[in-house]
């Protein structure tokens, strides 16, 4: 029996239940935070994407998951220039201290790990690919 008497809606909360899970899983048991964590890190690649990359990212996500992401987007404003590591995880940071301090670097590592493992490979080498190295080397998971 569907929960929700859509099965559209049903497999969107089901899958991002599982990427809030995995994000609380290295993060901490706060679902909020870990909602909260997974828009700030999303939001904050997709402005630093161009914007036909943007949209494509955001047509791999859960549709949940997408509304956070295209939340105040603006692609006339994209991308945004940020070359700076430090100045690309003081965004993340500034939007998370709202919540509560969390480091901006876990952050970035743990979705950036999820969207390794739920988002079309090919996808997610574009979109790795658009950043400058620079912040490229704290965003992009690291292969072990």
């Amino acid at each position: 029996m569907s929960a929700t008497g859509l099965d559209v809606f049903d497999k969107t909360l089901q899958t991002t239940h599982i990427w809030l899970d995995e994000i609380m899983a290295e993060m901490g048991p706060d679902r909020q935070m870990a909602w909260h964590i997974l828009g700030t890190v999303l939001r904050t690649v997709r402005d630093r994407l161009p914007p036909d990359l943007a949209a494509h990212l955001g047509s791999q996500l859960p549709l949940l998951v997408r509304g956070i992401y295209f939340d105040q987007y603006r692609p006339s404003a994209a991308p945004d220039r940020t070359r700076s590591p430090d100045e690309f995880l003081a965004r993340i940071k500034d939007q998370l201290e709202s919540v509560r301090p969390v480091d901006a670097g876990d952050a970035l590592r743990v979705v950036s790990d999820v969207l390794d493992r739920h988002v079309d490979a090919g996808q997610m080498a574009k979109v790795w690919e658009a950043l400058p190295e620079e912040i490229r080397r704290v965003a992009e998971p690291q292969q072990v």
